[in-house]
């Protein structure tokens, strides 16, 4: 069944972040007045995070929990939300309590006019250590600088989609750093928008300055030959071009 709305959630050991997460999380949805549901994928906790997920689906059937096997990275828990995501309309956002829930009314308004819409952490230094600052910004310098693109915060994961954006998309381990660069080469319209990023309350990041910069250049380099060899064409006639049928 097609519904107005999906949110899709990467969870990897958030147990101290979820109970505090759902309940505003909710109350943000419920306020649009739309249809939705709430994916969160569970990418091989090792913690209690997919049983506190179960407990809200025996309280509310619009959550949805889709586990994975092992842990696959963030990458993966977001490919796999999608592909289950019902909604016209699919939100991603992080289960740590750094993404701001209220933020998404402001991101659907905005999907009204753009085919995606990726946030920005304009005051990260508020929400971060010292360290987590400095590998996000040496990460996405790098990010600019190879990819060519005027994306100032590729490092946020909250983003907004029409739902015939994420059909066809292909990620590969590390690239949903570069969803936004990936649907620009397929000529979508994609506006980067400034959210609220609040500060980490409980856990540790997943990620360091090492495999922000280190991986991130690699990655780098397969976006950038992906660029260059972009296909750039347009049929200028195809007489008698009916389809074929089978």
């Amino acid at each position: 069944m097609m519904l107005d709305l999906s949110v899709v959630l990467p969870v990897y050991n958030e147990e101290e972040n979820l109970p505090l997460l759902w309940p505003e999380l909710r109350g943000v949805l419920d306020a649009l007045g739309l249809s939705y549901e709430v994916v969160f994928v569970d990418d091989g906790s090792s913690d209690r995070s997919a049983d506190l997920v179960r407990g809200f689906r025996d309280l509310d059937p619009r959550v949805r929990l889709v586990r994975l096997k092992e842990n696959a990275g963030e990458t993966a828990a977001t490919d796999a939300g999608f592909k289950a995501s019902r909604g016209r309309c699919v939100v991603v956002m992080d289960a740590d309590l750094q993404n701001d829930p209220h933020d998404i009314p402001r991101l659907l308004h905005e999907i009204e006019r753009w085919d995606a819409v990726t946030g920005w952490r304009v005051k990260r230094g508020e929400g971060d250590s010292l360290v987590r600052q400095l590998s996000s910004r040496i990460a996405n310098r790098i990010r600019s600088r190879l990819s060519d693109d005027t994306i100032q915060d590729s490092g946020c994961t909250f983003r907004a989609f029409r739902r015939e954006c994420l059909r066809g998309l292909v990620l590969y381990r590390g690239f949903h750093r570069f969803i936004p660069t990936l649907l620009r080469m397929r000529g979508y319209r994609v506006l980067e928008m400034p959210v609220n990023h609040r500060p980490r309350r409980f856990g540790r990041s997943k990620y360091g300055v090492m495999n922000r910069a280190f991986v991130a250049f690699v990655d780098l380099l397969a976006v950038r030959w992906m660029k260059a060899r972009l296909l750039r064409y347009e049929v200028a006639e195809d007489l008698g071009g009916d389809r074929v049928r089978d």
